[in-house]
């Protein structure tokens, strides 16, 4: 059998795990480095598609990461279950693996099939709001569909992440956009954090809206839980006309409302009700 047999793609060759890999997991730059000198390739991918450069995202060596794209290493190589290595490093919430990443070209919204996250779904999943923080700033897809959750503001509820529900949200996430017509708030009552069910609701959560079991977010709490009372009392007390006010320009100004309500002339306090802050 020939090296061709086992030729995968434009990415590399099937192997068992190389020293590559391990150096670039274990942040052994300067192993990682030796090996790149001797004509080792950075591409090589292990039997589930992980290359390299996957490997140092996973763990944030951010020394090894550069080393590996200097030296060629395929930015959008997909393991096996479509990840990208940008996915890897938000999941692991390295701020320098994404910038890094970013600055050789990495894509913020590849392309979603079946089994893929977006890099912003994985930021919410491992609740790393810097992270979140950066991708929006550099223009990454609220409204990216998973298929198992919906969009990121759908994970970052199911994995009870207040901070990334809050940076999206104030980003212009649709706090109504629905799987199976759940919502994030159905997400939200199904924890127990308070915060955040109260967090969805002033940025204007449909409180009445029901899933495709027929329940609203109220009906997943416990009777007599803060949850619960959260939900009814805003069931049964209207929001004040400043409250309505502010969702209302909000929901006007999308995902532009941040930049424009900082430019506005006005005192700094009414920007910071506007900001949620």
């Amino acid at each position: 059998m020939t090296d061709n047999d086992y030729f995968f793609g434009d990415i590399g060759c099937w192997s068992e795990r190389t020293e590559v890999h391990k150096a670039a997991s274990q942040g052994q730059a300067s192993e990682l480095q030796q090996l790149i000198r001797s004509g080792a390739s950075v591409n090589m991918v292990a039997v589930d598609s992980i290359t390299p450069l996957h490997e140092a995202c996973q763990r944030g060596q951010a020394q090894c990461v550069r080393l590996l794209l200097d030296a060629g290493a395929q930015v959008e190589a997909r393991n096996v279950d479509g990840s990208t290595p940008l996915c890897e490093a938000c999941s692991s919430g390295s701020l320098d693996c994404v910038r890094l990443l970013l600055d050789h070209g990495a894509k913020l919204n590849p392309a979603l099939c079946s089994r893929t996250a977006s890099p912003l779904h994985e930021a919410c999943v491992g609740g790393n709001s810097d992270c979140v923080k950066l991708l929006i700033a550099m223009g990454a897809s609220l409204e990216a569909y998973d298929m198992y959750h919906g969009t990121p503001l759908h994970v970052a509820c199911v994995n009870q992440h207040t901070d990334c529900v809050k940076v999206l949200l104030n980003a212009g996430a649709k706090v109504n956009a629905s799987r199976l017509h759940e919502t994030a708030l159905h997400h939200a009552a199904k924890g127990t954090l308070v915060d955040m069910i109260d967090i969805l609701l002033e940025f204007g959560a449909n409180i009445h809206a029901r899933d495709h079991h027929d329940r609203r977010p109220v009906d997943y709490t416990t009777p007599g839980s803060p949850s619960a009372a959260c939900l009814q009392q805003y069931e049964t007390t209207p929001m004040s006309l400043q409250q309505l006010s502010r969702l209302a320009v909000r929901t006007q100004l999308g995902t532009a409302a941040i930049r424009v309500i900082g430019q506005l002339d006005i005192p700094k306090l009414l920007i910071s009700y506007l900001c949620y802050q």
